[in-house]
């Protein structure tokens, strides 16, 4: 599995100069590579991002969390998601599977990871109680 360059720049955009909100990527399956699938801009929100996932196939994706903590401190974390959704096809469930761990060795900062089937496996609250 190639990772596309554009994968990482992207990715150090977000992460230093803040200029996504989220970012989805997809594997193309012809190239064995990933790519860049979607970008979300800064004003967009959670909802936003979790409307970008499709509902029938595997995606990664990185997601810039800004929050404050119970000490009135702004924070922010980024998460990295794998969305394998159940009415994906299983060659896809797998090969997304397979390819997770080194993907996601190729973005350096990634603060916590969920891995989520069902839209209720990554609500808001879930992503909060994660980042405290």
């Amino acid at each position: 599995m190639y990772v596309n360059d554009d994968c990482k720049l992207k990715f150090l955009e977000l992460k230093a100069k803040r200029n996504y909100r989220f970012i989805v990527y997809k594997i193309n399956e012809q190239t064995q590579q990933v790519i860049v699938d979607k970008l979300g801009g800064p004003q967009e929100t959670y909802e936003d991002f979790t409307n970008s996932l499709p509902e029938h196939e595997c995606r990664y994706a990185v997601f810039d969390y800004d929050f404050t903590t119970d000490e009135n401190c702004q924070k922010s974390k980024i998460f990295f998601f794998a969305w394998s959704p159940d009415g994906s096809r299983v060659r896809s469930k797998m090969l997304y599977a397979s390819s997770k761990d080194k993907f996601k060795r190729q973005l350096d900062g990634i603060q916590a990871e969920l891995q989520a089937t069902d839209p209720s496996e990554m609500t808001l609250d879930i992503i909060k109680a994660r980042a405290l």
